[in-house]
């Protein structure tokens, strides 16, 4: 199972196996790695710090779909605590027919280590 999350502080808190993006560039460039694989469960995050934001990604995602070749994905999981930004999310990503799931509060994504400040 592939699973891919991008997030800035967050992990999964029960360790499960999973390839992590940091911030927005590295987001496009995991996915990019993925671009001929499915994805399982693709996990996002709204704020990346500072002036960052996953749109970079979601571009990626869209620009894929309008190109006629969306990337393979069995469930995008919204985990942002940003309720607007995860709405818009979900709304453009939806509308390129990706399954969405919004999953803010899930008890599968926290900070494993003290956050950063």
């Amino acid at each position: 199972m592939t699973v891919v999350l991008v997030d800035d502080l967050r992990s999964f808190v029960d360790g499960r196996a999973a390839e992590i993006a940091r911030n927005s560039a590295d987001g496009v460039a995991l996915l990019g790695r993925h671009r001929d694989r499915r994805v399982d469960e693709l996990w996002l995050d709204h704020d990346l710090g500072g002036e960052d934001t996953i749109w970079p990604v979601v571009e990626v995602l869209e620009r894929a779909a309008f190109e006629g070749h969306p990337f393979d994905i069995g469930a995008i999981l919204i985990h942002s605590a940003n309720p607007s930004g995860a709405a818009k999310m979900a709304q453009a990503l939806r509308h390129w027919g990706y399954p969405v799931r919004l999953a803010a509060g899930s008890p599968a994504v926290g900070y494993r280590d003290a956050p950063r400040t």
